[in-house]
């Protein structure tokens, strides 16, 4: 029996549609795979959201995650939903990666995302900047460090290490700027390489806290597997950059394989054909690759 990968269409009044149907007429999709558009279109209109458009990107996301549960598909591609839109219909999550690790029951998980040579994996998300440094905690750095390590190994990478991005100008310039480095980042650090040298792997594999106004030229040109990053924008904003039309967000540490294209709804374009399918190929491809690897 072939892989099963569900894909939802995310709002369809945006764009999700558009790319699916353009990614899977692409001949660049992964062979031997059984791609299931979850979702409908109705008679809501591109280009128009409403509180409609909303319940049924809901409806497409419940219906795929009892599906992945019951194990009727192997991986699920989700295309994008609105943030806003969804929480004025009720939608209780920050977004697609807290409601899969919920319907899942999953408590340990991460959001990480990849593009061209850039791997990045965030320590904190979807909060706001001025939390940032209260929320960093060693032990959470750790437990992110840990899953990317993971998806890394699961993917063959594993050569050049992880660099673990500091959070203040300079990496702190040695507590001058800043003391997280010293006494939350560097103990991370110490302890994710302690873990790998008890399981008799590379006890050097995680290093820094590197300066972040450096660390991503050397990551794009591959002195390192990925990066972890200690906020949301220090790792996409390079990430985008380098990849904005490629790049896919993953949800790790969920007990199957979940990527989403990295870009929004684009209400604005939706239905004039002109969006590109890259970023939900990409996804689609990378959640193949993944669902084999479980098998």
């Amino acid at each position: 029996m072939p892989l099963r990968i569900g894909i939802t269409l995310g709002d369809p009044a945006g764009i999700g549609p558009e790319i699916i149907r353009s990614a899977l007429e692409s001949g660049k999709l992964t062979t031997d795979i059984d791609y299931k558009v979850i979702g409908q279109v109705g008679t809501l209109g591109a280009g128009s959201p409403s509180p409609d458009s909303a319940r049924a990107a809901f409806a497409a996301m419940e219906e795929a995650a009892g599906l992945a549960n019951s194990g009727e598909i192997d991986a699920i591609v989700t295309g994008p939903i609105h943030k806003a839109r969804m929480a004025e219909i009720g939608f209780e999550f920050p977004g697609q990666t807290e409601f899969f690790a919920a319907r899942s029951g999953t408590t340990n998980y991460a959001m990480l995302l990849t593009g061209g040579t850039i791997t990045v994996a965030l320590v904190t998300t979807h909060v706001p900047l001025r939390d940032v440094p209260a929320s960093l905690k060693t032990s959470e750095i750790v437990r992110v460090g840990r899953l990317l390590d993971n998806f890394l190994r699961r993917r063959g990478k594993a050569a050049s290490g992880i660099a673990v991005a500091g959070l203040n100008p300079h990496a702190g310039e040695s507590g001058k700027i800043g003391c997280e480095e010293i006494e939350i980042i560097a103990p991370a650090i110490a302890e994710l390489n302690q873990s790998l040298l008890t399981s008799q792997q590379s006890p050097s594999r995680f290093t820094g806290p590197h300066p972040p106004d450096t660390l991503f030229f050397h990551l794009a040109n591959e002195e390192w597997d990925a990066a972890l990053c200690m906020y949301h924008d220090q790792g996409l904003i390079p990430l985008k950059l380098h990849a904005f039309h490629s790049g896919v967000n993953v949800t790790l540490g969920l007990p199957f394989p979940r990527t989403s294209p990295d870009h929004g709804t684009a209400f604005d374009i939706a239905g004039k054909n002109v969006a590109r399918p890259d970023s939900m190929i990409a996804a689609i491809n990378l959640a193949a690759e993944l669902a084999q690897k479980n098998t």
